[in-house]
């Protein structure tokens, strides 16, 4: 019979070797079938078998060794959170570990897998019901699995020695399956930011819109740091020309002070920031960029970017101009409707109210254009009254508005203006419109009402009607 330092020794030995073997970098998987082999192999049981725990505190068997039959029994099989708890109420407590011994387990009740083999007399002989569990804990004390093992190779209820070296092993293997499951979850993450990268660099090289990132913070704030081939083909620009520089140096920013801060809200919020910007190509042309510039989190430790997406946006920004100059201006001459008119007295008149000094509105109508009509046809009025647009446009101060009303009338909005300067430029006004028309040989002349814009005016269709009694009044003088 072997003494018990020897027996200690060699078991010391074989939980080293098997130790060693268990924490060697695993996954978690390999961990798991690292421990029930080890325990079958190294530790003298017949049969070991490893219920993992999970998140929601479900067991479930992942490992198993040294019976096919208790593996194709038990593997993959999930039992609820409280699967251990009727029988370590019964158990015994050896340390660390539990021990149910089978004479405990009430009549009839059966749990798990029994491995059929002989019973023994003897007092000391394992029986097919005994069951010996090891809790596994992790480095902060979590309870991550339990170990179970039958059949010790003597087949006998283990004596104090294989105890203490079930305990030990236990110990290590709980801390090696939470390590595992770390380097699990580390090869997983790097797994999908791997696959994210991929992804985005995909995204980002095949989109049909220009895409750049953009430092965000540290030394390199504001250089770009990377472009896609869309980006470059919208501005210009090679990729190693742009790369390294400042995007704010292509760019031409009327209100700077505003990007700032709309930037600044975008990284308080993490949202989006949407702009509209007029870039500066390489030939020195002028192009509209519109699009979005998302703030992105690089992980602990590393700088936030701007992910930049652009499109060219000049002929919309082309058609939108174009659009607001027709709801604003006269088809026929381009002198400003009666809209703009509005829009440019209530400006007249805040500044009339500030200062005191008044302006004048001047009501002009054509004097004898329905002969050109009539005689010449509508589309020679049409040029003539672009061609009398034109001169009163040239007949007004700097700053003076002249607007077409509709038909022959025409409005003149002028500021600060009174006494001999209105007389003048009255007088200006209708030298500009007697002089001959191109192939016309109608005089047309023009009669000119004018009212004042004081401080109590009120509102422009009001003063519109009185300048127009006032140029009825003007016109029967001429008559």
């Amino acid at each position: 019979m072997r003494n018990e330092p020897t027996v200690r020794l060699s078991a010391v030995r074989r939980l080293y070797e098997v130790s060693a073997r268990m924490g060697a970098g695993r996954s978690l998987s390999e961990t798991l079938q690292a421990v029930v082999d080890g325990v079958v192999n190294g530790l003298g049981f017949g049969i070991a078998v490893l219920n993992l725990r999970h998140p929601d505190g479900k067991f479930e068997v992942i490992a198993v060794a040294g019976s096919p039959e208790a593996r194709a029994a038990l593997l993959g099989k999930v039992s609820a959170a409280d699967l251990f708890d009727a029988e370590f109420a019964i158990a015994d407590a050896w340390g660390k570990l539990r021990f149910v011994p089978h004479e405990r387990l009430p009549e009839g009740e059966v749990v798990g897998w029994v491995p059929d083999v002989p019973v023994s007399d003897a007092p000391d002989a394992w029986h097919p019901l005994d069951a010996l569990f090891a809790p596994l804990y992790s480095s902060d004390g979590e309870l991550v699995g339990m170990l179970s093992v039958d059949l010790p190779e003597d087949q006998r209820r283990p004596g104090p020695i294989h105890r203490e070296l079930l305990e030990i092993f236990a110990t290590q293997a709980g801390l090696a399956i939470d390590k595992a499951r770390l380097t699990d979850q580390l090869l997983a993450e790097k797994a999908r930011l791997e696959a994210s990268e991929a992804t985005f660099r995909m995204v980002f090289e095949g989109a049909g819109n220009g895409m750049a990132t953009v430092a965000f913070d540290g030394p390199e704030l504001g250089r770009i740091l990377r472009v896609n081939d869309a980006f470059c083909r919208i501005t210009g620009y090679a990729a190693a020309e742009l790369v390294g520089s400042r995007l704010a140096s292509f760019l031409r920013d009327e209100e700077p002070q505003q990007t700032r801060s709309e930037l600044e809200e975008v990284a308080a919020r993490n949202g989006t920031y949407r702009f509209e910007r007029v870039f500066t190509q390489p030939s020195g042309n002028a192009i509209w960029l519109g699009g979005t510039a998302a703030l992105v989190e690089q992980g602990a430790g590393q700088p936030r970017i701007l992910l930049v997406q652009i499109d060219d946006v000049t002929a919309r920004k082309a058609a939108e101009r174009e659009l607001r100059h027709h709801a604003a201006h006269d088809p026929l001459t381009g002198l400003p409707n009666r809209r703009l008119l509005q829009h440019r007295f209530t400006k007249v008149l805040e500044q009339t109210r500030t200062t005191g000094r008044p302006g004048a509105l001047l009501f002009c109508d054509l004097n004898h254009f329905k002969l050109v009509n009539d005689g010449y046809g509508h589309e020679a009025g049409d040029r003539a009254l672009r061609e009398i647009a034109t001169r009163l446009s040239s007949a007004v101060r700097h700053g003076d508005t002249v607007a077409r009303l509709g038909g022959d009338e025409f409005a003149v909005l002028a500021e600060d203006i009174t006494g001999d300067d209105l007389t003048t430029l009255i007088t200006r006004l209708e030298t500009a419109v007697s002089h001959p028309l191109p192939n016309i040989a109608v005089k047309v002349t023009t009669s000119v009402g004018t009212v004042p814009i004081t401080p109590t005016t009120t509102d422009l269709d009001t003063l519109l009607h009185q300048a127009d009694q006032a140029m009825y009044t003007a016109k029967n003088r001429r008559t």
